[in-house]
């Protein structure tokens, strides 16, 4: 074959666009987005032939960008991980704290939609007015669940400056009433800056059976026994990576993996499971002690650290019956292979990028955990972590019966709040107490061989999850916006973390930060810490007023624990610190604190949004699926009817409405032609109301109709089915669900996607023509 020879006077012109290329890259102006374009040329020419093109003009990252993956863990605390002491085994995060750096002193929120908000951002979460999780969100700023105009997200302005960008799992930061196909999107992934996205978008997924979004339509998973949500994500990861280093191989990535493991519900392979029979049967107290033990001995807690005082409401494992200890070692087990699971589901990324070559020039950012562990599960756990949203006991002797089936497809499992302790160690308290480390300070390992010469070393600069947007920017050499669309931006709140790579012994840059959640408030300023305890995540009701809360003192330059409070010998310095946290409270919008719980998951008595409003009368029609609480009529303690038409032949079978899952919530459905109305009460008992005889084939109009007995919340009452105005089924429910049926296990019209609320022998699919469902509420 012949060489082409270019003429060097070619050569030499290739070169000069080249050049002049990459000159104009390094100076647009990046600070205001869209990055603006040249004016475009007019020609006189008539032939194209006879005129010359301009130079093509498209932005591409900053020369030697790195590519960024951003790992997150939910609801796992500091003491965990093997990498940083705990007892379960995550092999990729210790690799990555080997060949990187670990960071001891990280905080988060203490609360998953906030921290992922401040994440994804840079500016802290009620800046975002996300002071607290979607679902309860208020009408006030600071809390009102909208990205305010002035913050972009990162990954939009990664996208604009030239990245491709992709998250994976979950997301929770669209508000709940934003869910559906009116809107607005503005707040969903693909329209907060990612290219691609593949997840959920509430708060927590059934691992077995997820509600699942590519973009923003919902997709049917595979009919695969071996199905797990953690898998799946990493797979579709996998393949987008491949296919973008594949097309675009100079074309830096953005990658935002944020597992639900390892939040409620627990689910793992039986395998994984199985891997730590036994290993925890000590308990809770002496996996405290020895994970404080092997913090020391790993260097990252000083050695004259103490254990955080346990809370005096988690029992002594000593003091605990066989049963008990039965129970929550399971639970504990089924945690931990939880955890193990997702670490080798990271790695399969993990190598999936390294064998595209491009790994020493990744930063690779692990963050083992959004908060702390979670206490949610009360002091004896869950098999059914509904029942904590509902307010019912779960009992001991209940939860034995499963114990078999801890963690499988069959249960929606939560650990006892003793484990979350232990989890946190070695501090004590939890996911929720933003005071307490226990509930903010979390594992935090970043790699990056192109631009972090240290390897296993340990970092213990005082850094913050808002800390990670500008770190990444400055890693990218992509400055901060001061302008969006034309909308003047907030100065970023976060501290880049980049002078602490190759310098251990850096000063502190982030020098002082403001916490809170749901009244549990904190302040650090140059190593004091001032804090209260206002509500433990088991309690339901805090232990005192805003006005009346104690303040705790600790110099958390010498009490890494926080263990030995000040307030009583320096109450000057409290005094001034309580001050400040007022100062910084009115800045950040953190004021007015609402200190309610269940009471914010009412949005009409907080004022947030609800696409029903004061409607009591709603038609749906097949095809409609995947309605969350904040679109679907509420029929919660109250009572109503459900009019549907229906066209059928002989022995017709479907679901015609439904909402919620196997785990809590109703159907109504034919079953070989006979109506059939079953409400499940959280997946312990199930109540049922079914027709003698199957409609004949043609044209019907049935009616479900339920009157509540009212007299207060999650009251029983008489129910009736009646075909084409004649009564053909009667019956009685004996109680309800006063709070949600399912944060995944949606409302769906023709259908039950997920779980099955009942046992229906065939497909949950119509196999009639649905018309008109109407649902109606009355007092």
């Amino acid at each position: 074959m012949r060489k082409l020879k270019i003429p060097p006077i070619l050569l030499l012109t290739s070169f000069s666009i080249l050049s002049m290329t990459v000159t104009a890259q390094d100076q647009l102006d990046r600070n205001s987005l869209p990055i603006k374009q040249p004016e475009r040329e007019t020609y006189k020419e008539l032939d194209a032939r006879n005129a010359k093109a301009p130079a093509r003009w498209e932005v591409t990252a900053p020369k030697g960008s790195p590519n960024v993956v951003v790992v997150l863990i939910d609801d796992m605390g500091f003491g965990a991980s093997s990498r940083f002491g705990g007892p379960i085994n995550m092999p990729v995060l210790d690799k990555l704290g080997t060949e990187g750096i670990s960071y001891n002193r990280f905080h988060t929120t203490s609360l998953c939609s906030p921290t992922r908000v401040a994440l994804l951002t840079g500016y802290n979460h009620h800046s975002n007015n996300a002071g607290s999780i979607m679902e309860t969100a208020t009408a006030f700023p600071g809390n009102n669940g909208i990205r305010p105009q002035s913050i972009t997200p990162m990954a939009e302005v990664l996208r604009q400056n030239g990245y491709s960008t992709a998250a994976f799992g979950k997301y929770h930061e669209t508000p709940p009433w934003e869910i559906s196909v009116s809107g607005s999107l503005d707040r969903w992934p693909t329209h907060s800056g990612f290219d691609k996205f593949y997840g959920f978008i509430g708060g927590e997924t059934n691992q077995w059976a997820p509600l699942v979004y590519d973009g923003t339509t919902q997709v049917e998973l595979p009919k695969d026994p071996n199905y797990h949500f953690t898998t799946d994500m990493t797979n579709q990861a996998i393949s987008w990576v491949r296919f973008q280093k594949a097309l675009t191989p100079d074309k830096p990535f953005m990658i935002y993996f944020a597992t639900g493991a390892t939040h409620a519900p627990h689910h793992a392979p039986k395998e994984y499971i199985d891997k730590y029979k036994g290993k925890f049967d000590q308990g809770w107290d002496k996996l405290r002690q020895e994970t404080l033990e092997r913090q020391k001995r790993l260097g990252l807690v000083p050695q004259n650290a103490q254990l955080g005082p346990k809370p005096t409401d988690i029992k002594d494992w000593g003091k605990l019956s066989a049963d008990e200890k039965k129970l929550f070692a399971r639970q504990m087990e089924t945690y931990a292979g939880f955890g193990e699971h997702t670490d080798h589901e990271i790695g399969r990324l993990y190598d999936a990028i390294d064998d595209l070559g491009v790994m020493d020039n990744t930063v690779f950012i692990y963050v083992a955990g959004d908060n702390g562990a979670s206490a949610e599960g009360t002091m004896n756990g869950l098999f059914n972590e509904m029942t904590y949203f509902n307010q019912v006991p779960e009992t001991v002797e209940d939860q034995l019966k499963h114990i078999d089936e801890w963690g499988g497809p069959n249960t929606y499992p939560h650990f006892a709040a003793g484990w979350a302790v232990a989890m946190d160690a070695p501090f004590s308290y939890t996911k929720q107490v933003a005071s307490d480390f226990g509930g903010t300070r979390n594992g935090m390992v970043i790699r990056w061989p192109a631009g972090i010469k240290a390897k296993g070393e340990v970092r213990t600069q005082f850094a913050h999850v808002i800390d990670i947007a500008p770190t990444i920017f400055e890693a990218c050499k992509i400055p901060a916006p001061k302008m969006v669309n034309g909308i003047q931006q907030d100065p970023i709140e976060g501290t880049s973390m980049l002078y602490s790579f190759d310098d251990a012994k850096a000063k502190e840059r982030h020098t002082t930060q403001y916490f809170e959640m749901f009244g549990n408030r904190a302040i650090y300023s140059n190593g004091w810490y001032a804090r209260t305890i206002h509500r433990p995540a088991w309690k339901q009701k805090p232990t005192a007023t805003l006005l009346e809360d104690t303040w705790d003192l600790y110099d958390s330059n010498a009490d890494f624990t926080l263990s030995k409070n000040l307030a009583t010998q320096n109450p000057a310095k409290l005094k001034e610190l309580q001050a400040l946290f007022m100062a910084e409270a009115e800045k950040y919008h953190v004021l007015p604190i609402d200190d309610r719980l269940f009471e914010r998951t009412d949005a009409k008595s907080v004022g947030r949004p609800d696409l029903m409003g004061e409607r009591t009368k709603v038609t749906y029609g097949e095809g409609m699926k995947g309605m969350g609480i904040d679109v679907f009529i509420n029929t919660r303690n109250t009572s109503y009817t459900i009019t549907s038409e229906v066209e059928v032949k002989e022995n017709a079978n479907g679901v015609i409405v439904c909402q919620g899952g196997k785990f809590g919530g109703f159907s109504f459905y034919l079953k070989d032609g006979r109506p059939v109305f079953t409400y499940n009460y959280l997946g312990l008992k199930s109540f049922n109301v079914s027709s003698s005889q199957a409609l004949a084939p043609g044209k019907h109009t049935i009616v479900y109709d339920f009157k509540y007995d009212g007299g207060g919340l999650g009251k029983g009452g008489a129910a009736t089915i009646t075909v084409d105005g004649n009564k053909t089924a009667e019956g009685r429910l004996d109680k309800t669900q006063p709070g949600i049926f399912s944060v995944d296990d949606l409302a769906d019209i023709g259908t039950d996607d997920g779980t099955s609320v009942a046992d229906y022998g065939v497909s949950a699919h119509f196999n009639g023509k649905l018309g008109k469902v109407t649902i109606e509420t009355k007092k």
